[in-house]
Parts: C-alpha cells; structure tokens; sequence
C-alpha cells in the first residue's frame, strides 16, 4: 500500500484547490501589510523623476499599407482590432527629384509622409474600412501628416466617406496644418455634395484660412464652379470678404479667366457675385481691379459686364497701367478672342487711346490696330510699330498697312475729325449716347468705330 497514491474524490479535490487558494491570499495580504508598515517607519526618499513617454514609432509595414490602399476589409479588420492599432501612424517613403545646388543637377530623395489608417480610407471612399475604423476608437478629428480624414473626403471626394466621418462627430471646422477647413478643399465640381454636407452640420462658410484668409467662395469663384458659388451664398457668404491680399471672391474669378474654353462658365460665375453685390471696382493684388483681369485674360464679354455694372475704364493698377494697356499686352496671345471688341469697349467707356509707343502691342493684329488708329484725330507716325510687323502678315494685310503708313501725320477727313469730337464730348458715355443719337444707322455704326479694312 506504501506505493500506492490515496484516491481522492472529485469534490475533495476542489476542497484542497480552495484552501490552498486560501493560504495564498492570506499570505500576500500578510506580505502587502509588512511592506507598508516598514514604509511608514523609513525615512522618506526621494521618487526617482518618471521616464519620458516613448516616443510612437511610425508603421512602416507595407502589407499594412497595402491592405488599407486596396480597401481589404477582411485584412484591415484582421490588423486593426483595437483603439491603439486604430490610431497607428503610418509611414510611407517615396522618391522625389529635389535641387541639389553642390551637384548643380536635380537628384533623387527620399520624402516621408506620415497618415493615418483612417485618412487612407477616407481619401479612397472605403466606407466599411473607415466605419471598421471608427468603431474601433481610430480618432475622427486627428490631424496626422498635416490633415485630418474629413480633409481627405472633401478633396477627393467621396460624399459618403464624409456623411460617415461626420456622424462620429467629426469638426467639419477643423483645420489642416497649412490653416485649410474641408470646405476649402471643395475644388471640384463634383464635390457639391460633400459641401453641402459640410455646411449641414455647422461648417463656417465665411471661414478664412489661418494666413492668407482665403475663404471657400475665393476657392469656388477661382475653379469657375457655379453651383457652389450659388450654394455659397445661399448660406450667406460674403461676396465683399478680402483676402490677405485683398482679394475678393468676384477679383478671383476674373484672375482665373484665363483659357478661352472657360470664359464662359467664370462670366456666370461673375454674373452671380455681381447680382449678389460684389464691386466691380475693388482692387485686390497689385491694385489690379476685376476689369484689368478681364482686359489682361482677352475676355470681352466679362469686360462688357463690368464696365455694365459701372467698373470704371480708366482706373490706373499698381504698376500705373490702366485696363487699356492691359489689353493692349494681351492682343497678341488671345487674338482669336476679337481684342478689338475689348479696346472698343474701354473707348466707348472712357478709355483714352494709347500711347503712341503702345501700338507696337498690337500692330500684329489688323482690328485692333484699325480701332486704335481711328481713335486719334490724328494718325501717330508709323515709325513706332512698322518695324514690328513680319513680312508676311504685312503681305497678307498689306492694303490695310499700306493705309496706315500713309495717314500717318497727316491730316484725317473732315468725316473722321467730326467723330473723334462727338466721341471726345460724349465720353464715357459713348456706350449709351451714340445708340439713341437721331442719326442715320449708317452714321451711327460710324461713331462706333466698325472694322473696314483701311485707315482714311
């Protein structure tokens, strides 16, 4: 029998478990009050000062990275499972060609960028990844590599990314490190959506950003976007608001009215500021007011709807050019554009003729030329821009050319000497007065200084 283990039933078994649990809780609570009381007898020693936080360590793990980018569901739940790994910061390294004055030739460098797992999904409208996310503590307003994932949806934009974000109670104010709102980042027509999102749950609309307090009308009425204009204003935005530079959002518009393609989608956006109270005078960067944009990008339908609303012809810029010259400098790029009905304008509207020595700016181009001629009483002496005329333009035109060396510091009909001083007493009322004079239409048309392919 000495070699033989006792049998124990199951329930004695768990009497010894339980006692022997017993003993253990015992003696720890013996050993916690020992160790208090030798502290309450010692002298007190100084706590030695707590260890600096680690600092978090970026993720860098490409299969990370490729799961969030594809928007493998399945992957990214798998990965993110809890609070930390739901605000990890990611870490991507990428080429880019940067100017190396020692070599004095471009080379290639290396460019971290920081994200969040959260931002990726977002930028890329993957709504169950983001919501995965969400619902496991990612933060919802956290601005991890200079944006927050409410940034990224309205800039790409994906309007259901942003519905979700801002049901976790993202700030639809909240500001990216270079002082951007989403609602600036609302840059593309199809992105209506996500700014009406934005405005529905309390986004500033007359917000400016942090340093040049552009705000989103500036942003809207620059891309030519109609539709957010309206919406813009609609939710009172202030049409008057300057920037930094003192730019207004009508300024912006004028400015971005560069390609012929796009002159009519920014002359709606103008109409639009304008019927909401815009000046059609202000001076923004550089003292250039809406009209000298205008001139400047060969838009005369723009330029006829300023000078409509009262934006004043002669009203000199920064530099001390008027919308004139400004027309003038602009003949030669945008000559499918009709400049001449530009410079017509600004001299129906008051505009002086130019300078002599300007018509080297638009020699090139017969129309234009033939109204400024018929502008003077007198023909300025051709030496200033014949030199600039290629051989074969003066070929194709050469009647017209021929014409105007000729007039050139003689004396102009009786016929031209009586326009030039109805024009010059009428003024900057020309645009009204010469329609309704009691006048032949023949006569009329005259006064108006038409295009006739000679200069007499």
């Amino acid at each position: 029998m000495a070699h033989e283990s006792f049998a124990f039933s199951p329930s004695a078994l768990r009497s010894l478990r339980l006692q022997r649990e017993l003993l253990e809780r015992d003696d720890r609570r013996r050993a916690l009050a020992r160790g208090s009381a030798q502290r309450r007898l010692l002298p007190a020693t100084p706590r030695a000062p707590p260890s600096p936080p680690r600092r978090r360590q970026p993720c860098r793990d490409p299969a990370v990275h490729n799961a969030l980018f594809a928007g493998d569901l399945p992957r990214v739940q798998s990965i993110f499972r809890d609070e930390a790994a739901a605000n990890l910061v990611l870490e991507m390294v990428s080429e880019e060609l940067v100017w190396s004055p020692e070599q004095g030739l471009w080379v290639l460098s290396p460019r971290r960028q920081q994200t969040s797992a959260l931002r990726i999904a977002a930028a890329r409208g993957y709504e169950d990844c983001a919501r995965h996310l969400l619902l496991r503590g990612a933060a919802v307003n956290a601005v991890v590599g200079g944006r927050a994932p409410l940034h990224d949806s309205a800039a790409a934009p994906h309007p259901n990314c942003a519905r979700l974000l801002l049901a976790f109670g993202a700030d639809p104010n909240v500001l990216s490190a270079d002082g951007s709102a989403p609602l600036h980042l609302c840059t593309a027509p199809h992105s209506l959506r996500c700014a009406e999102l934005l405005l529905a749950h309390g986004a500033q609309v007359n917000l400016g950003t942090r340093e040049r307090q552009v705000t989103a009308l500036h942003v809207a009425a620059r891309q030519g976007l109609l539709a957010h204009v309206e919406l813009y204003l609609h939710h009172g935005a202030d049409p008057s608001r300057r920037t930094h530079q003192g730019e207004t959002p009508l300024n912006a518009a004028a400015a971005a009215a560069e390609r012929p393609e796009d002159a009519e989608r920014f002359l709606r956006v103008a109409e639009r500021l304008l019927a909401a109270g815009a000046d059609p005078g202000a001076a923004g960067r550089k003292g250039h007011t809406p009209l000298h944009n205008a001139c400047a990008n060969g838009h005369p339908a723009l330029a006829r709807l300023l000078l409509r609303h009262g934006a004043n012809a002669t009203v000199p810029n920064g530099a001390g050019d008027t919308p004139m010259d400004c027309a003038l400098h602009a003949v030669l790029e945008y000559r499918e554009q009709r400049p001449e009905e530009t410079i017509a304008l600004l001299l129906d509207h008051g505009a002086l003729p130019a300078r002599p020595k300007m018509l080297r700016l638009c020699c090139q181009h017969p129309p234009a030329l033939e109204v400024m001629l018929n502008a003077y009483d007198r023909v300025p002496p051709a030496d200033g821009w014949v030199e600039a005329v290629p051989p074969e333009l003066w070929e194709e035109h050469q009647e017209f050319y021929a014409s105007a060396v000729r007039m050139a510091g003689r004396p102009r009909r009786l016929q031209h000497l009586a326009r030039v001083a109805i024009r010059r007493h009428l003024g900057a009322r020309c645009h009204t007065a010469v329609p309704r004079l009691a006048l032949p239409p023949p006569l009329r048309r005259y006064l108006q200084l038409p295009i006739e392919g000679l200069i007499s």
